[in-house]
């Protein structure tokens, strides 16, 4: 399998979980969080309708909770073990780190979760709208 078809390029790029060729958000990346989350409604390649139903990223939630613990637990990790920073340091490291990085944790948790709930569909036949 090339790696352009790959699951991972697919979430790390932001392409649509279906044919894992058209844009799923709106515009670029940026630190604007309104415009960052905004997600287009239909794939421009295959016409996946993304929103799937009323509410659908509300599950995102549970994605983005679990990398921002991941997050919040290297960040304690690097600052204690590189900078030997007190409870306070770290404090401070983890709540900056968490909000430097929350647009990219939330565009990812997004991502995430309609790859979950959209399979890849090589051939146009089995592509579902």
């Amino acid at each position: 399998m090339s790696t352009k078809k790959s699951k991972l390029y697919s979430i790390f790029t932001s392409k649509c979980p279906q044919c894992r060729e058209g844009d799923f958000f709106e515009h670029p990346f940026s630190f604007n969080i309104l415009k960052t989350t905004k997600a287009k409604e239909h794939c421009s390649n295959c016409h996946l309708k993304y929103m799937r139903e009323p509410s659908f990223f509300y599950g995102a939630m549970y994605v983005g909770y679990g990398i921002s613990v991941a997050l919040a637990v290297a960040f304690y990790v690097i600052s204690t073990a590189f900078f030997s920073l007190s409870i306070t340091g770290n404090l401070i490291v983890i709540t900056v780190g968490l909000l430097v990085l929350a647009p990219w944790s939330l565009r990812l948790a997004r991502i995430i979760w309609i790859h979950l709930f959209i399979k890849y569909a090589k051939h146009p036949a089995d592509r579902v709208l």
